[in-house]
């Protein structure tokens, strides 16, 4: 007998979902860029200091550098992606990422590295900023909060791995050959993203000038939902770069954990958001995404207090810094996603420049976060766990904003 044909119908339901699966592995990738170009070089920070005669609070610019390009340069992609569809401003944005990678790792001076962690950030920016707006392309409602947690679960492996290979390489061939294998990571990804269809047809793509984008930001900044939601998302995002700026010196440098060791503590962290992002796909057809984001606001602000108290009085030596920073970083799980969903939920039409509006707000919240740690740095993890303390306090009652517009509205 001939053999059995599989039908058609179920050919092409396993190819679809075979495709769905390489489009989410690239659009990972793509919103992972942002961890990826900071977390890689975390254990050589202390390295990079001496190497370029820098001080701590000058290395720690490095990272306040990046997220000012990262921030501001989202107010540019956004706009432009919701003109001229995603793939392409995606392409030249990893090429200036590429470029500024190389311009990395041939730094001599601090000034020059500053400079170039800022055209790497542009560039990296449009990555990030684009990929959110192509789920909320793709998907809508609990289902965008589902996918955007199943995303961030993903692209969580690369922060888990990076601060490891990072300390490997800084081992093995010094802080230049990271920002090397960044270049590589940037061509790579540039070939990855033609596997991709656009997600915005030419029909829904705005047709006004980039010019009047700025406009329309003013008028988003005018809607207080919309601020709450950009608000709690962006607290925490200041205490998390306080924390990325902070870590390496806390740990390394005040509790001598060697820098090899450094990625353990770090990948310990995100492994609790992997876990979070997972529970928060799982709860987001029950309990709806405003309930989780109260839920991780809640969770931050009682852990970094914790934090705040431990590190002030010096409580449990590196198990008291370390501990209290898990369950503070785990919150990300929580937070990061539903902050985005809600902000996105009642602008389908413009989702590029409402993402863009909500990144710049993030990482330009991050950028306060890690200059004040720089700023403030005593050679203790004090200033880092107050820091992180206060905007916890901070994203909890943009939290409460959100809710009394709601009950304005209801």
């Amino acid at each position: 007998m001939p053999e059995a044909r599989i039908p058609d119908a179920t050919v092409l339901s396993r190819r679809k979902g075979m495709q769905q699966w390489h489009i989410l592995v690239v659009l990972s990738v793509l919103m992972g860029f942002a961890s990826i170009s900071t977390d890689f070089y975390l254990p050589a920070m202390p390295e990079m200091a001496r190497s370029l005669s820098a001080s701590a609070g000058q290395v720690a610019l490095t990272v306040s550098g990046y997220l000012a390009g990262f921030s501001l340069g989202q107010l540019f992609w956004g706009p432009v992606g919701d003109r001229y569809g995603r793939r392409l401003p995606i392409a030249v944005g990893l090429a200036m990422f590429t470029c500024g990678s190389a311009g990395c790792a041939l730094s001599s001076t601090i000034t020059t590295m500053i400079i170039w962690r800022v055209v790497q950030a542009v560039g990296a920016c449009a990555s990030v900023v684009l990929a959110r707006a192509m789920v909320r392309d793709l998907y809508h409602g609990a289902r965008a909060t589902q996918m955007l947690s199943t995303l961030m679960t993903i692209m969580a492996i690369a922060p888990l791995i990076a601060p490891l290979l990072g300390g490997q390489i800084l081992q093995l061939s010094g802080w230049r050959a990271i920002f090397w294998i960044l270049v590589v990571v940037g061509i790579l990804t540039s070939l990855a993203l033609f596997s991709v269809p656009e997600t915005l047809s030419p029909e829904k793509r705005h047709t006004d000038r980039i010019s009047n984008a700025f406009l329309r930001y003013g008028a988003l900044l005018r809607q207080p939902r919309l601020l709450g939601y950009a608000g709690s998302g962006g607290c925490f995002y200041a205490g998390m770069f306080a924390y990325i700026s902070g870590s390496p010196f806390a740990y390394i440098t005040y509790h001598h954990v060697p820098e090899t060791r450094y990625g353990l503590l770090f990948g310990a962290s995100i492994i609790g958001i992997m876990l979070t992002n997972q529970i928060n796909a799982r709860l987001a057809h029950r309990l709806g995404s405003d309930c989780l984001l109260k839920l991780g606001c809640v969770g931050a602000m009682l852990a970094a207090i914790m934090l705040m108290v431990t590190s002030w009085l010096d409580l449990g030596g590196l198990w008291g810094l370390a501990i209290p920073l898990f369950f503070y970083v785990s919150m990300a799980g929580f937070i990061i996603a539903n902050s985005l969903v809600g902000a996105l939920h009642d602008h389908s039409g413009q989702a590029g420049t409402v993402s863009a509006l909500v990144g710049a707000v993030h990482y330009g919240s991050g950028i306060a976060g890690s200059a004040l740690v720089g700023f403030f740095a005593d050679g203790t993890p004090v200033p880092m766990s107050c820091i992180i303390a206060i905007t916890s306090i901070a994203g909890f009652l943009f939290l409460i904003l959100i809710r009394k517009v709601k009950s304005t509205l209801q």
